[in-house]
């Protein structure tokens, strides 16, 4: 028996197709978008493809159907949040975000139209990203986008490479804030970081 384990691993290594490992043994440090300073430079170019997705959340705003008339709920953004590889993994096992974590949420426009599966509304276009790193250390205390534990960002899609957000306490902390006892997640729109 232990011969046959052998040779199957043999011949796997030898084909070029290792063992899968589990996502934890993946790693993305998000410290590589950071300058010296704490600056988040950039967003992770291939998080659509290499990030896990950990849910979406459907936002519906009042549109005014014509002047002085009713007002409707119709959806007008889809907010997709991906995460790092093994930080889902992680958050199971631990209940925590491990240290140096990205969160990217993506904030997308919406279309809308009858389909045979009903009223639907689906992604047309990008508005902006926001990107989050967490950090255990407190690595920089002086740069005022490092706060509660996490590196905040933002990038809007007129300038996709351009970090725009100031400081924490302006542009971040006010719809973070009703989850700051859930590390300043929306923890409950994520099924996956409770998944078995």
């Amino acid at each position: 028996m232990k011969l046959g384990i052998a040779v199957v691993f043999t011949l796997m290594m030898l084909s070029g197709n290792p063992p899968s490992r589990s996502h934890a043994s993946k790693s993305f440090n998000g410290f590589d978008l950071v300058d010296k300073t704490g600056n988040i430079l950039r967003k992770p170019n291939d998080y659509r493809d290499s990030f896990q997705i950990l849910g979406v959340f459907g936002v519906k705003d009042p549109i005014p159907m014509a002047p002085g008339g009713a007002q409707e709920q119709g959806m007008e953004e889809l907010h997709y949040t991906y995460a790092s590889p093994g930080t889902a993994e992680y958050y199971r096992k631990t209940g925590k975000f491990p240290d140096g974590a990205v969160l990217v949420k993506e904030v997308d426009t919406t279309e809308t139209g009858r389909l045979t599966t009903g009223d639907a509304h689906w992604a047309s276009g990008t508005k902006q990203w926001f990107v989050m790193i967490k950090d255990e250390k407190n690595r920089f205390p002086n740069n005022p986008l490092w706060a509660e534990g996490w590196g905040w960002a933002l990038f809007k899609a007129d300038a996709p490479d351009k970090q725009v957000a100031t400081a924490f306490t302006k542009d971040c902390q006010g719809c973070h804030l009703p989850v700051s006892s859930t590390d300043w997640i929306y923890i409950q729109g994520y099924p996956v970081l409770s998944a078995k």
